[in-house]
């Protein structure tokens, strides 16, 4: 198993918190470096352990890492990239975990030159829940991790990128950076718009009549609105694409329902049952 001497979490809220926690638990780092640009937001990280030392120093927090996992927003990714890769030492590697892939890798192949390698990761291991209070040392357990090579990247720099998540417990999956988002759209993306739209056209008047079916669909609304919006836009077009399907088949229960069609609607009942029974609980 790699063990590192020094990694450095760029942002070290839930996702980055639950990484440095998994580090310190498994021993796979002697030192975990949390860089922030808060120092209120670092204290709490400290508070919770999730990091062994801290600072709002970008180039001194990534000064002595050989790895460093940049867990900022999408939108800050691609410009923390390329502030802290000057700074890092020879043989550094960086990754990041958005939730879009093509856009940054796309990015960073045009703005980086030389220095460390970035191959992009995104582990799948969100929740609606922000900060590192929220932190948990088994979140990446047994979940999937995509990495996204992009066209420059050797293959010991993804090998070394995908043992490091699979050391942190994750099922590991590569996948092109444009197939990543064209699969994210589906399961996350347009999922995340259906279910703030669901929750925006629920009555006031009806809130205290919500029961765990409503919970459960409108759950992922929940979340931040400012991590949300540069998702949505730099994986705008096969968001949109996903959104047309959605729309098809909401247009055919709505047809069935108008014509009273109920055999039709068992039969797109049944069609969204076993694909959700494919899944399990």
């Amino acid at each position: 198993m790699t063990r590192w001497d020094t990694v450095a979490i760029v942002g070290v809220g839930l996702l980055g918190g639950s990484i440095g926690l998994a580090l310190q638990q498994r021993r796979l780092a002697r030192e975990v470096v949390g860089i922030g640009r808060r120092a209120a937001s670092l204290r709490r990280a400290r508070r919770c352990g999730t990091v062994t030392r801290t600072t709002l120093d970008l180039a001194r927090g990534v000064r002595a890492a050989q790895l460093v996992v940049v867990c900022t927003p999408v939108s800050d990714v691609v410009d923390r990239v390329c502030a802290l890769a000057p700074h890092c030492p020879p043989g550094a590697l960086i990754t990041d975990v958005g939730s879009t892939k093509e856009w940054i890798v796309r990015q960073l192949a045009q703005r980086l030159s030389g220095g460390p390698a970035f191959v992009g990761s995104h582990p799948l291991a969100g929740s609606e829940k922000t900060g590192p209070e929220q932190a948990r040392a088994d979140l990446l357990q047994d979940r999937v991790t995509v990495v996204t090579p992009g066209p420059t990247s050797r293959a010991e720099e993804v090998e070394a990128i995908e043992q490091f998540w699979s050391a942190l417990g994750a099922r590991v999956l590569r996948m092109t950076p444009a197939a990543h988002d064209r699969v994210l759209a589906a399961t996350s993306h347009a999922t995340h718009v259906i279910a703030a739209a669901l929750a925006a056209v629920t009555p006031p008047a009806a809130l205290p009549l919500v029961a765990s079916g409503w919970q459960d669909t409108t759950r992922v609304a929940a979340g931040d609105p400012a991590l949300w919006l540069p998702i949505l836009m730099t994986n705008r077009r096969e968001v949109l694409k996903s959104l047309r399907d959605f729309e098809k088949v909401l247009a055919a229960y709505r047809d069935a329902l108008r014509r009273e069609d109920a055999a039709r609607l068992v039969q797109l009942l049944e069609a969204g049952k076993q694909i959700r029974d494919a899944v399990g609980s």
